[in-house]
């Protein structure tokens, strides 16, 4: 899984860190982290709940090109 550097800039576009990100969708900042790092492959659900707290899309976020 590759790293999701979309994630991160979008997060911190908002100026939000990674614990707070966490907080607002309720997991760990370890979770957030290991999505950044593509270590984690989050359900949907959560996709859809980070995406609402950064205002983007899942294909703006989540969406990997071959």
């Amino acid at each position: 899984m590759a790293k999701n550097l979309k994630l991160k800039a979008a997060r911190a576009g908002l100026d939000l860190s990674q614990e707070e990100l966490a907080r607002k969708v309720g997991v760990s900042r370890q979770t957030i982290n290991m999505i950044e790092r593509g270590d984690y492959n989050p359900t949907l659900n959560l996709c859809l709940s980070i995406c609402h707290v950064l205002g983007r899309t899942l294909d703006e976020l989540f969406w990997q090109e071959e």
